[in-house]
């Protein structure tokens, strides 16, 4: 099934990457699994999939030390993602954390660099010491993460603010509520989402319409969940998984080509908002 490529996202610079990354979030916690986890990010560069998502909040800086070593000797086959804590965010407070990001990285520079939630800092501080980092040649870019649409808007008013490349949110088949406003208005603004816990962590994939549908195409329910993600115009889904198996599987929900009947009754299983909601968080 591996003979479909992997759609191409373009950022606002024009910078593509795949539309299907991997995630990091809850790897670097367990000294025991920090060899299946390097393996699995392998596996997924091996396949294509060579945008790694991480985080200084993602075992306090345990994860990019994991990513750190499963990119050595392949830094530029990968596009890196990495964030930074909110309480981090002022003008030095940002650039201190991206050095220590790097440090753990293993490399002189992080391809896209984002402020993982708002926090107290105000939004110009956070975008002048992206910008100068960005400037220095440590970021490519700069985005953020968990920003609902007036954020968004708000943003775009800061100097340079409208330099963002994207927005990172929680965005499953469980959790829509994106689709109403903030998706649209991405889409409108030619900045890609990220759609993080692409699967809800496992929890929807019990769910008896899912196991339905991926029976009908020989696929398991998570392939079915990514692929309703890949269908979006503009949205890159971060999987993470400490599986090759599980990896190689998460590669080949590109090829499943679902009929719009089998769409329709995923909406009517997981229905897409009809009025504006918080953006949801986990």
């Amino acid at each position: 099934m591996q003979d479909d490529t992997i759609p191409m996202i373009s950022f606002p610079d024009g910078v593509k990457v795949p539309a299907l990354g991997q995630g990091t979030w809850n790897m670097g916690e367990k000294t025991s699994e920090a060899k299946r986890e390097i393996d699995s990010l392998r596996a997924g560069l091996d396949l294509g999939m060579t945008l790694i998502d991480t985080a200084e909040m993602y075992a306090e800086g345990g994860a990019e030390r994991i990513v750190g070593e499963a990119i050595e000797g392949r830094r530029d086959e990968v596009f890196l993602v990495s964030k930074v804590y909110p309480w981090n965010a002022s003008r030095k407070g940002t650039i201190a954390a991206c050095e220590h990001s790097l440090l753990r990285l293993g490399t002189d520079r992080i391809d896209l660099y984002l402020l993982h939630w708002r926090g107290n800092h105000p939004l110009s501080e956070t975008v002048d010491a992206f910008e100068e980092l960005k400037a220095s040649g440590k970021i490519g870019a700069w985005g953020v993460s968990n920003f609902d649409t007036d954020d968004m808007e708000e943003l775009l008013g800061v100097p340079a603010g409208r330099n963002v490349a994207t927005n990172q949110v929680l965005y499953n088949l469980s959790r829509r509520g994106v689709e109403y406003d903030l998706l649209p208005w991405c889409q409108q603004h030619q900045i890609p989402v990220m759609a993080y816990s692409p699967i809800e962590q496992g929890r929807i994939l019990h769910h008896p319409e899912l196991i339905r549908i991926a029976k009908a195409y020989q696929a398991t329910p998570a392939q079915v969940a990514l692929a309703f993600l890949l269908e979006r115009d503009g949205v890159i889904v971060i999987p993470k998984t400490s599986s090759a198996i599980r990896a190689a599987e998460n590669r080949d929900a590109v090829s499943l080509d679902i009929t719009d009947g089998d769409w329709a009754a995923l909406d009517a299983a997981f229905p897409p908002p009809t009025r504006k909601k918080p953006l949801e968080m986990l």
